[in-house]
């Protein structure tokens, strides 16, 4: 690697070491969990937590509703939770949430005609990726011969 390059990377991990070594600025706050803990009975709370990891929180990347500290996932938490406490099945629950968000809020989604990108997705992301790592190879392998 040239030293140009070098300088670069170093540059630049530099300047990422700031975001690694900070807290997740979506981890649950003190509020959020305050919210978690409204159920007096151990086993309704049990299973509002285990519903809340069903869904997966719009706003952040990859996290469900139970483990997210964004407010659109304390208003899911809080729709969970009302639903149980008004009696309605986990099916129940979850048929309310994909009528008002789609099949995107499920953590697994059903794989059907609308649901085909969600699923491929990450192999589509990986295939591009392989093939501009083929082309950047392909190319510097030009250069040097």
């Amino acid at each position: 690697m040239k030293p140009r390059g070098m300088k670069a990377v170093i540059a630049f991990l530099l300047m990422m070491l700031p975001a690694l070594a900070a807290p997740p600025s979506n981890a649950p706050s003190t509020e959020a969990a305050a919210v978690a803990g409204t159920f007096s009975d151990p086993a309704m709370e049990s299973r509002a937590r285990n519903t809340q990891r069903q869904f997966r929180c719009l706003v952040c990347a990859g996290e469900n509703v139970d483990e997210s500290g964004s407010p659109f996932s304390a208003d899911v938490r809080r729709l969970i939770r009302e639903q149980i406490k008004a009696g309605q099945s986990d099916r129940q629950i979850e048929d309310f949430l994909v009528a008002r968000y789609g099949d995107v809020i499920l953590m697994r989604p059903p794989v059907q005609p609308d649901t085909w990108l969600l699923w491929l997705a990450p192999f589509l992301v990986l295939a591009m990726g392989g093939g501009v790592a083929w082309v950047v190879v392909k190319k510097a392998s030009n250069r040097s011969v």
